[in-house]
């Protein structure tokens, strides 16, 4: 009797302590990055997420938000690294000592996309100024993501650069205030134009059940050149960031055998961004 008791009373303890002894990341291995969606949505993160696991023993967790909204978080000291693609933004970051060991990863560009019906006439441009002029002379739909990420940004900068006012209340300009691939729905929804990273928009094509209804209208104008960097939180500025898993990170993305990796990331046999670390 008194054996059973104590055989009941060692599975016992055995099936409560089972939870607490299976294994996990240590809360100290885990690194919190905020990102944009174009990282998150084009499927990048998934596929290089494991393997900087099992290299490095550290989990990464993340985020995906407008650029603009990535960087607050690291002011608000609420994440250890960012990776985002607003290189003016992130300098200010920089420079108010915010951030630091800002380092280029990988590129791409942004393009134009439309309808088949082209309504402003567009299609073929390479001048995304004048494309944008053509679109309000022709009052056509332009769906803008309007949430300060590093699209948005570079979209005003273009309405400025063609030396237009940057449309707001005009009822053919739509602000979603929502992420890449859901703008693309409205301007889809629309008939409409948006902008887009290339990365996102081959994603999007990788969804389509047929040929996608936005086609890329206007692109190969050296201004849409989309560059993507990370950065570490200033542990001087938060001092509870994990800056050692963060620069480990950085230098895991920017080695030669991660960089071949994201040159390799592909959908539909189309490359999504170009590494360009030390360049």
């Amino acid at each position: 009797m008194h054996r059973t008791l104590m055989t009941l009373l060692i599975a016992l303890f055995m099936a409560l302590a089972a939870p607490a002894m299976a294994p996990q990341a240590l809360a100290s291995d885990v690194l919190m990055m905020a990102t944009t969606t174009s990282t998150d949505n084009t499927g990048l993160l998934d596929e290089l997420a494991p393997a900087f696991k099992a290299e490095t023993g550290i989990e990464l967790r993340w985020t995906a938000v407008g650029t603009g909204k990535a960087l607050a978080m690291g002011t608000n000291c609420d994440v250890d690294v960012l990776l985002v693609h607003a290189p003016a933004s992130e300098m200010k970051l920089v420079n108010a000592g915010q951030a630091i060991d800002r380092t280029q990863l990988m590129y791409n560009d942004f393009i134009i996309i439309g309808p088949a019906s082209d309504p402003a006439g567009i299609k073929g441009m390479n001048n995304a100024g004048e494309a944008l002029k053509k679109i309000a002379a022709a009052k056509a739909v332009f769906a803008s993501r309007g949430d300060n990420s590093g699209t948005n940004k570079k979209e005003i900068s273009l309405w400025k650069n063609a030396d237009m006012v940057v449309p707001d209340k005009e009822p053919w300009y739509v602000q979603t205030g929502q992420g890449m691939i859901a703008t693309i729905r409205v301007a889809e929804e629309k008939n409409g134009y948006t902008m887009t990273d290339r990365g996102t928009y081959i994603k999007y094509e990788s969804t389509a059940k047929g040929a996608p209804a936005l086609g890329i209208v206007v692109e190969g104008d050296k201004v849409l050149f989309n560059q993507y960097s990370a950065m570490a939180v200033n542990p001087a500025k938060c001092p509870n960031v994990k800056y050692d898993l963060a620069k480990t990170f950085i230098d895991w993305m920017a080695s030669k055998a991660t960089q071949k990796r994201i040159g390799g990331f592909r959908l539909l046999g189309k490359q999504l961004f170009t590494p360009n670390a030390g360049k």
